[in-house]
């Protein structure tokens, strides 16, 4: 068993793609129109072929509060590792993402949390060993 797809909800798909894309540096894999909403999904520019991350529309009530939910926690909806979380957290900055924590050494990772701007916190952690 492998994990090949996985989904965050958005409040703006186009957005998040754009933040994504243009903020993150993860690459469009697909992008399919279906009615009202797309089929968007992103991949790791490092890993073409690896694990695709799906835009998901949060356009039903449950999937909005579940969304408002965790969000207003501060718990992070997806997190993703760097290999250097400082170097990325001063990149990031400089392009004007907004982050809710500063990098942080908890004795296993180095994590920071950002705002993608489209619902969600997103933690950048970077393994210690």
């Amino acid at each position: 068993m492998k994990i090949k797809l996985t989904s965050v909800f958005v409040n703006n798909q186009d957005q998040a793609a754009a933040f994504y894309t243009g903020k993150l540096g993860f690459q469009v894999k697909m992008n399919m129109e279906m009615g009202d909403f797309k089929f968007i999904t992103l991949v790791s520019a490092d890993e073409p072929d690896g694990t695709e991350l799906l835009l998901e529309p949060n356009s039903g009530e449950e999937a909005s509060r579940y969304q408002q939910g965790i969000y207003g926690k501060g718990i992070p909806a997806v997190a993703f590792v760097v290999e250097d979380v400082f170097a990325e957290y001063k990149r990031l900055t400089e392009l004007g993402v907004q982050f809710r924590s500063e990098p942080t050494n908890n004795g296993y990772v180095i994590a920071a949390v950002l705002d993608d701007t489209c619902g969600n916190w997103i933690q950048l952690y970077q393994p210690l060993s």
